[in-house]
């Protein structure tokens, strides 16, 4: 209902100032030299939002209606308990995953002496493998020549069968080592990837709470204040309509005629009713390539000559900065459009900033 209301009124406001202009040009005083056209219109600039980005309760907002905000400057603060609480959850995460991650190196430490103790109980093994064949080899031919009975040699025997085994145990404990080895350093890599995901989830949750703290995103007035205190939004709320104080232009409508000769960057001149003594220099910004106004049929020249196209004239932004607390918009006033590069402008046309 508000919105097609809104629309109502929009349509209604946009007739009117196109009638507004259609009829002043009809009755347009004869004293601009050739060259010059102007047209009626208000000051607008750009509407801005501050709007939350996910659902919460409005804790503060700081400026009223009205008051004038910088760039940067803190507009409301959203509920951050339950965001908070998450953090510090996730920070307990990371010194968990880091905890274990020195435990994970510690075990791979362990895995490494038991491997090299392995790797010296090989060593220690074969060489007494060695012992027991070259005892065998001894015992063989001896008892070949007599000198030892039978029963020896296969004592000895039986003694390298044994070392064969134990060599193989102990080999096998080294392979077992080895593994060991592998599955702790696994727990290492599995252990640092917990540290990285718990420490992106506490950059998120900053940058949520971050998100709660809503900041004027450019220099500007605050038009409206949309909730207040208490209120419960949901994602996308919006909690201010603030415009923006650098981005000032007025549009104005001008007939077929001015306005096929309005080029883009055109000299204008801005003089509002408010203050009629002052000449602001503007840029034309926007010249509307659809008419607001067309006829069911275009035959004849003076129906042509009915259309009214929008234009706009833009303030430098550098001109602004320095009247920031002096811009206000919705002041009616006048547009005085250069259409012709070599025409000069009229003494009281000439730029006049202040009293």
């Amino acid at each position: 209902m508000r919105a097609s209301l809104k629309k109502t009124l929009t349509l209604i406001l946009t007739g009117a100032a196109i009638a507004a202009a259609a009829a002043w040009w009809s009755l347009r005083p004869d004293g601009l030299p050739p060259g010059i056209v102007s047209g009626n219109g208000r000051i607008e600039a750009t509407e801005i939002d501050v709007a939350t980005k996910s659902a919460g309760r409005v804790v503060e907002i700081g400026p009223h209606e009205g008051d004038f905000v910088q760039a940067g400057a803190l507009l409301a603060r959203m509920d951050t308990d339950v965001l908070l609480a998450q953090k510090a959850e996730a920070e307990a995460q990371v010194r968990q995953a880091e905890n274990a991650h020195l435990t994970a190196k510690s075990i791979v430490a362990q895995r490494e002496s038991e491997r090299r103790a392995a790797e010296a109980v090989v060593a220690q093994r074969r060489a007494e493998l060695d012992v027991a064949r070259k005892r065998l080899k001894r015992s063989q031919r001896l008892v070949g020549e007599g000198a030892t009975p039978q029963q020896e040699v296969d004592d000895n025997h039986a003694r390298v069968l044994g070392a064969e085994a134990t060599v193989k145990a102990a080999e096998a404990e080294v392979a077992a080592a080895r593994a060991g080895i592998e599955a702790a350093k696994s727990q290492v890599v599995e252990s640092q990837s917990l540290i990285e995901a718990a420490k992106a989830t506490v950059a998120r949750l900053k940058v949520d709470i971050d998100d709660r703290e809503l900041k004027a995103p450019r220099d500007g007035r605050v038009q409206y204040r949309i909730a207040e205190p208490g209120e419960v939004l949901e994602a996308g709320g919006r909690v201010l309509n603030m415009v923006d104080l650098t981005d000032v232009y007025m549009t104005f409508f001008l007939p077929t005629e001015a306005a096929g000769k309005v080029a883009l960057g055109s000299d204008v001149r801005l003089v509002f009713d408010a203050a009629p003594e002052l000449v602001i220099p503007a840029r034309a910004s926007f010249v509307a390539s659809v008419a607001q106004f067309t006829p069911k049929t275009v035959e004849t020249e003076s129906e042509r000559l009915k259309l009214m196209f929008r234009v706009r004239a833009r303030i430098a932004p550098e001109l602004l900065k320095q009247h920031l607390e002096q811009v206000k918009t919705g002041i009616p006033g006048m547009a005085y459009v250069k259409i012709d590069s070599t025409v000069d402008w009229p003494p009281e046309l000439a730029v006049k900033l202040t009293k």
